[in-house]
Parts: structure tokens; sequence; C-alpha cells
């Protein structure tokens, strides 16, 4: 027998650090987080830039190019009809399962869409079945980026220390620019190294098949994670909920409803500096007929403005409030709007350089504090599905169509017209922003419904 009394402890009673979920490396949290949505933003910006460049000309029926452009931009939009549906599916299983196994599959999801993008026949070869097989594939990319994104955000801020989780968000967020670089890169390499014949042959398919190295890469990451430990303690205590998404929007639907008013001009703001750029900065026509290399160039530079001021972001959101920084950023968002007409409508490379650096240097000052913000909007046990839908949602309404009407705004009534959508847009943001509630502070394990002041 043993003997208590003298301070020996039971063989029937573990110790109490046994009970306790293990826990990632702040440095692995980190790389997975960057490098996964690294991965699914390269997909994704992949498919926008081909959308402008080679799609008019290999998907749809010869004949006017503007509506060829505007076709292809239609099929651009799809995804994002399809990413509300994925953060809805995605969510569910992100809530149920978790975080881990879900951002599997939506890195995978995404992935084999886009491989299958650069293995599609063209009009030339099966005539309207490409452009729908194009539609369907652009769907699944919608699809898997809709489950991404809220998941990779939970795995930044659910593993977060005090009073950093603003800079931790700001990791997943990087992915964008990093993404956007790495795909716009490889079209500038193919640009610059093959002819226009033999780009539009079989190299425009390139950028879309090396995204078959970069999801085993991702899949490694990935599969070597934890559980976080905010869905560790959901499933210990029993809290799991049968249907996320019905919990969300009979409980808290108030948080999708700013979330989403949140994040709205941040989607019409990037589109606009870059789907909508691209195409109108390369039109020889009703555009400013730069040649496309030297476009993505400009485009390149002004993407690392992106990334510099999205890390800089969360640290301000942590030092002085996620209220206060997004408010003064979508201030200076309406002022750009303003703006966008002189300066990118001059033609000028000074004009075009300063429009590029200024707008996408406020893209990643709104952009970075948003995998903080979404996610402290709702409880853990329905903070996948609800992150996500407000995330999604904004992309739905903000940038679907975002680069169809710009296009056609500037093609009808000017570039000032285009600036003052994004006016617009910023006005309804900013309601938003002062209508919520500052969420720096919250605990995580203790957020409520609650969203306003």
């Amino acid at each position: 027998m043993t003997d208590v009394s003298a301070g020996k402890p039971s063989p029937q009673r573990p110790p109490a650090e046994s009970a306790q979920p293990p826990t990632n490396p702040k440095r692995k949290v980190l790389t997975a987080s960057l490098v996964g949505t690294s991965i699914e933003f390269y997909d994704f910006y992949v498919y926008a830039t081909a959308a402008v460049l080679v799609f008019p000309y290999l998907f749809f029926p010869e004949g006017d190019m503007m509506a060829a452009r505007l076709q292809s931009l239609a099929t651009f939009a799809i995804a994002f009809v399809a990413r509300p549906i994925g953060s809805w599916l995605f969510g569910h299983f992100g809530d149920r399962i978790g975080r881990k196994t879900t951002l599997v599959a939506s890195l995978l999801t995404m992935g084999i869409a886009t491989v299958a993008i650069g293995l599609l026949p063209t009009y030339a070869q099966i005539g309207v079945a490409a452009p729908l097989l194009l539609a369907l594939c652009r769907f699944g990319q919608g699809l898997g980026l809709g489950g991404e994104w809220g998941g990779a955000a939970l795995l930044a801020t659910e593993n977060a220390p005090a009073g950093k989780r603003g800079f931790y968000g700001t990791f997943p967020q990087m992915g964008a620019p990093i993404g956007f670089f790495l795909a716009n890169g490889v079209f500038l390499i193919l640009s610059q190294t093959m002819s226009d014949e033999t780009f539009l042959a079989y190299g425009w398919r390139i950028p879309f098949l090396i995204s078959t190295v970069l999801i085993v890469i991702g899949l490694w990451v990935r599969l070597t994670l934890h559980e976080t430990p905010a869905f560790a303690k959901i499933v210990a205590s029993g809290e799991r909920v049968k249907t996320p998404i019905v919990e969300v929007f009979r409980s808290n639907w108030p948080a999708v409803v700013i979330g989403t008013l949140i994040m709205l001009a941040t989607y019409v703001l990037f589109y606009l500096m870059t789907v909508f750029s691209l195409g109108f900065g390369t039109d020889p026509d009703t555009g400013l007929g730069y040649e496309r290399s030297q476009f993505l160039v400009f485009l390149l530079i002004g993407v690392v403005f992106f990334g510099i001021f999205t890390p800089i972001s969360g640290l301000l959101a942590d030092r002085f409030g996620r209220k206060p920084t997004l408010v003064t950023v979508t201030v200076a968002i309406i002022a750009f709007g303003f703006a966008m007409g002189p300066l990118l409508g001059g033609g000028g490379t000074f004009g075009v350089m300063a429009f590029l650096i200024i707008g996408l240097s406020l893209m990643g000052l709104t952009f970075g504090p948003m995998a903080a913000v979404l996610p402290e909007l709702f409880p853990t046990k329905v903070r996948y599905t609800g992150a996500s839908a407000a995330y999604n949602l904004a992309s739905l309404l903000g940038a679907s169509f975002a680069p169809y009407i710009a296009t056609w705004l500037a093609g009808t009534f000017g570039l000032a017209w285009v600036g003052g959508y994004l006016v617009l847009v910023g006005c309804i943001t900013l309601g938003a922003l002062l209508v919520g509630k500052e969420t720096s502070d919250a605990d995580l394990d203790e957020i409520s419904a609650k969203v306003t002041r």
C-alpha cells in the first residue's frame, strides 16, 4: 500500500501538468500562419494577374477586347461568391474539429483548384467549355481561401502572448503582400524571358503549376502543429456547438455586420490598387498604355510598402488600440480617394508611383490589424466561423466586382468617379468603426456577443 501520510504520490493520480494540452512554439506558429497564407494568396493573385493579362485572349471569343476583359473580371469575381460559402464550410469544421485539420483541408482545396487552372484547355481548343471550367476552378479557389484566412488568423492570435495579438495577427496578413509579390514576380520573369507568343502559348501556365511545390511546403509546416490553446479549452469543457453558422447568425449577427463593414474599404482599396490599376495602366486604348512588364515593376515596388506597413500597423494597434488606429487610417483612405484621379490620371511615372506607394502603404496599415480585430468580435466556440464569415462577406461586397465597377466607371465617367467609389466605401467603414467598441484588451476566453459601445 502507498503511504499517503509519508507524502508519497499515489500512482493512480498523474501529475496535473499531464492534463495540459501541448503548446506550439511561437516561432512555429508565426511561420505556419505566414507560410500558409502566402501560398494561398499567391494562388489567388496568380489568377487576378492572369485575369487581366492572359484570360481575355485565351478563354473568351475574339472580338471586343473590353468585353473580353469584363468577362474575365466576372470570372475573377466568382471566387468572392464562393468565399462566404467556404467560410461556412471550413468554419463549421474549424469550430467543431479544430483549427489545424481545417487549415490543411483549405490549403489542399485552394492548391488543387490552382493547379487545375494551369492544365485547362483554352477556348480555341474546346470552345465555350473553357470559360466554364475556368469559372469552376475559380470557385474552388474561393472555397479554399474562404476557409484559409480565418484559421490562419486564429492560429496566430489564439497563440499570441498578452498585449501582442495585434502584432502576431499581422503574420497571416503578411501573406498577402508576399503572395502578391511572388505571383507578379513570376509573371514578370516570364514576360522578360519569353516572347508574347510563347507566353500565351504555354508560359502563362507555369505560375499555376508552381503551386504544386508550394502546397507540399505548406502541408509540411502545418501538419507539425498542435491545436490552439483556446480551442483545446472548448473541447475540454464540452462547449462546442453543433452548428456554428446557426449560432453565429442567431447570437452574434451584430458582430458579423460590424466586422463586414470594417473590412469593406480594405477590400475595395486593394483591388483598385492591383487588379484595376494593372488593367488601366496597361490598356493602350482607354488607359495609360504602359508595357506589361514595366507596370508589374511599378506594382512590385508598391507592394514592398504594403509589406513594410503591415507589421507596423499591428504594433500601432497594440500600442494605441484597434479603433484609434483604424479610424485614423480610414480617414486617410478617404482623402486618398479624392487624390486618385490627379495622381493616376496624369499618366506620368512620378504620379503613378506616388499613387501605388501611397495606396499600398495605406493598404498595409488598414489590413494589418484585421486578423486581430475580427476574431476579437466572436467567442471561441464560433470564432472560426464568425471571423471567416465577416471577412469573406466583406470580400463579396467590397472586392468581387470592385475591378469591374472601377473599369466601367473609368471608361464611362473618368477616374474621379473611381476615387469617389473609394470615398463612399471609406465612409461606410468609418461609420462602422465609430459605432464599434475597442477590443484590444478583450480576453479571448470571455468575449461576449456585444460589439458596440
